[in-house]
């Protein structure tokens, strides 16, 4: 090899690394990564006490729960299709859970009923938006009305007390990290290798990029946004449980727009509401950097109340950008 041919595979090889570099600090993962750690540096500085031990583990393991639904959720879009009725679903599996607990049932079957509960919910949903071709948006705005309106019926809006020792799973901290931080770690981790590496998470990203491509090249549409939905039902029931067994009694009326939240991280993490594109690592960053605001709007005295607004602006702005992308890769 002469030392002309050298130096031009060596240059070669350096644009090509500084081209992946580039890319990755543009990656909306990093651009998420930096702006949590610039919060937390800036509210620090005004206020010490936002970087307390205590604080910063409230601020990522506050809200973990919906980190996790947004995994689920993720996929569902990145599929194709929403699902509005996941805060609705979390709040009637939350309710199973408890009240299985106080009924004698064993904590870790009352733990793990809600993830089958989770999964028949998405398989209702999925069936009707996979094999009756409906929207997904219509669909799950009835599943909506019917779980609100039954959890109502049935419960009265009542909090289940008399919880069972054992029961707090959220509340444990083993090796001195909350539990719930772990969770989430390890079921992000784990999703982001299934999406990128498994045929169905390959096919959820061709189904819902191009579907009549996809149905060409022998993936089944229909399985696929199955699976999606089903998926999505699971990781909402782990949601549940988190959120069920987070303190010593469950409030059976969730917080309000919780399925806001939830679908809030997934689009403002780098998924396409349009489908096709995103990952599951941007969508709990995305969960943990939106607790990070609200929580640090306590810190320098700005109403929470305007974490909605927030939460709007970020949605339009990621849209916004998401479509003025995809015309450029169109041109």
């Amino acid at each position: 090899m002469t030392a002309l041919t050298r130096d031009t595979v060596s240059t070669s090889s350096m644009a090509g690394r500084v081209r992946s570099l580039r890319s990755l600090l543009l990656s909306q993962e990093a651009i998420l990564a930096l702006t949590l750690l610039a919060l937390i540096i800036l509210v620090g500085l005004a206020n010490p006490r936002f970087v307390a031990p205590n604080n910063m583990a409230n601020v990522f393991s506050g809200e973990a729960y919906i980190a996790i639904a947004a995994i689920g959720m993720s996929m569902v879009i990145i599929s194709g299709n929403i699902d509005i009725s996941v805060g609705q679903a979390i709040a009637v599996m939350a309710t199973v859970c408890g009240t299985l607990a106080t009924n004698g049932v064993p904590v870790w079957l009352s733990w793990l009923i809600p993830l089958a509960v989770g999964a028949l919910i998405g398989a209702v949903n999925g069936f009707f938006v996979a094999y009756l071709r409906m929207p997904a948006i219509v669909v799950t705005l009835g599943m909506y009305s019917i779980l609100r309106g039954g959890l109502i019926a049935v419960t009265g809006g009542t909090t289940i007390y008399d919880l069972p020792p054992g029961f707090g799973l959220a509340q444990e901290k083993p090796f001195g990290i909350p539990s719930t931080i772990w969770i989430m770690i390890i079921l992000t981790i784990g999703a982001a290798l299934w999406m990128r590496y498994s045929p169905t998470g390959r096919a959820i990203y061709a189904v819902g990029g191009n579907r009549e491509a996809a149905i060409v090249s022998g993936i089944s549409a229909r399985r696929t946004i199955m699976t999606a939905f089903i998926l999505n039902g699971v990781f909402a029931g782990v949601a549940a449980v988190l959120y069920a067994t987070q303190f010593t009694s469950i409030q059976v009326i969730i917080p309000p727009s919780l399925e806001l939240g939830v679908i809030t991280a997934a689009v403002v993490g780098g998924v396409s509401i349009l489908g096709g594109t995103g990952t599951v690592i941007g969508s709990t960053l995305a969960a943990i950097l939106l607790n990070a605001i609200r929580n640090s709007m306590v810190f320098v005295d700005v109403s929470a109340y305007w974490i909605r607004s927030v939460q709007g602006f970020l949605i339009l702005v990621t849209v916004l950008v998401d479509v003025l992308r995809r015309r450029q890769l169109r041109r």
